[in-house]
């Protein structure tokens, strides 16, 4: 897997963002939780981490793990939609461009276990990773025991997605719980 992380980090393919391109990934064959998410924001491109913002720090909360835990590659794989951060517009970042997961993800996720955990955020990476979803996001994460054991639907932990929030408290009190479970038990075996 370090040849391909070396490759991602590497990619050109997207060399006309309006920021450049700076892929941002994590993972090793030992992770036992892979994160798909949406793009890095402007924060994480200039700093290079992964969920380096208010989203990464929401996701954690939600995850129950500390920093060390969650950028530790050995246990955690971070693999976005897209790996480069794509621009703003209008209403926020711009997609993660349709090119990149087609280009890495299948080598990614073959250098996973099988039972790899995956957490699928937002709604490009269920479109790709949740062909059976619901017609919406709040419904489709309430369905969320049936993808149990091995993947979990969430909304992106966005500060823009706070009206989400607001309107499901259920997510707090049903979603979360079962995923702080299911990530301890999947990081101890």
């Amino acid at each position: 897997m370090l040849q391909l992380l070396d490759d991602i980090r590497a990619c050109t393919a997207c060399d006309d963002l309006p920021a450049g391109p700076r892929p941002v990934v994590q993972g090793s064959p030992s992770a036992k939780v892979v994160i798909i998410g949406q793009a890095p924001g402007r924060k994480v491109h200039a700093s290079g981490i992964p969920w380096d913002d208010a989203s990464g720090k929401r996701l954690r909360s939600w995850m129950g793990v500390d920093d060390d835990t969650f950028y530790d590659p050995a246990r955690v794989a971070i693999l976005p939609m897209g790996f480069c951060y794509p621009g703003s517009g209008k209403s926020g970042d711009l997609p993660p461009r349709a090119n990149c997961a087609p280009l890495w993800h299948d080598a990614f996720l073959d250098e996973l276990a099988p039972d790899t955990l995956r957490l699928v955020l937002g709604a490009y990476a269920i479109k790709r990773y949740v062909p059976e979803a619901g017609k919406t996001l709040t419904s489709t994460v309430k369905a969320f025991r049936d993808l149990l054991p091995d993947r979990l639907v969430l909304p992106h932990p966005s500060p823009r997605n706070v009206r989400w929030f607001k309107a499901n408290p259920w997510f707090d009190d049903e979603v979360v719980p079962v995923l702080r479970r299911r990530v301890a038990e999947v990081l101890s075996g």
